[in-house]
């Protein structure tokens, strides 16, 4: 379902944290991997998520029966966008911060925002959003330039799953631990990941970045910052982690 005033963006559309191409100060971008909308900051308008196609402008975990028909809704009033949860799971917000139904709804800062809806088992559905801020003000969440780094695909599976809380934008985020780590990719691709693998990987990494890489006490954390920070991660890639999609 999309409003007359608001233009259909198709499932595999870029990741918003790669920024939006809408110019309109106050504009919102809402994407999932089944596509999404961009709308114009209209006094009054809502943008409905959630299972049901055809109850919601945006549709998130559309094969998972834990996530509500109509999961919660993006309005504009104030001249800010904010979001409220209408459903029955808790939305997480960046920073480990909970939306609960009937709870007040919270401002969106321009730039981009991460929200998760959790489903069933372990699976957390992505609604990526973004709002177009003011012209030459720099904004808290505000995409700036950055240049991405080339990966192998099984350096950018690995460094999704150690970096998983990263790309969830959790609250003081750290590595996964490596046997953790180990043990998830050994589901991922049976027979590939020797105990010792990972970690020669991400050796290799932060030597072929080496300067690149911002100080911090842990240099695994500094390297997963970088690639998140540069976009070369982006939370659309926690995908790879469900074994039904990862590549055999």
């Amino acid at each position: 379902m999309v409003h007359h005033g608001m233009v259909a963006l198709p499932p595999g559309h870029r990741s918003l944290a790669h920024g939006c191409e809408d110019p309109v100060p106050g504009g919102l971008s809402a994407l999932s991997t089944c596509g999404g909308v961009r709308a114009r900051p209209v006094e009054g308008w809502s943008v409905y998520f959630g299972r049901n196609f055809e109850e919601v402008h945006v549709g998130i975990g559309v094969a998972d029966r834990r996530v509500s028909r109509r999961q919660g809704v993006l309005t504009h009033r104030g001249g800010r966008w904010w979001v409220a949860n209408t459903g029955n799971r808790p939305v997480r917000l960046p920073s480990s911060r909970w939306l609960h139904r009937q709870g007040p709804a919270v401002p969106l800062a321009a730039g981009y925002t991460p929200l998760f809806v959790p489903g069933s088992g372990a699976r957390q559905h992505l609604l990526e959003l973004y709002v177009v801020g003011p012209p030459d003000v720099v904004e808290p969440n505000a995409v700036e330039p950055a240049t991405s780094w080339p990966l192998r695909p099984d350096e950018r599976l690995a460094t999704v799953v150690l970096g998983q809380r990263y790309l969830r934008h959790e609250a003081n985020p750290s590595p996964l631990p490596w046997r953790q780590a180990t043990a998830q990719l050994a589901k991922l691709q049976p027979g590939r990941w020797r105990a010792d693998r990972l970690e020669y990987l991400v050796a290799d990494l932060q030597c072929r970045l080496g300067a690149c890489l911002p100080e911090a006490p842990d240099p695994t954390g500094g390297l997963l910052s970088e690639l998140v920070r540069t976009r070369t991660l982006v939370p659309p890639d926690l995908a790879m982690l469900d074994p039904d999609r990862c590549d055999r």
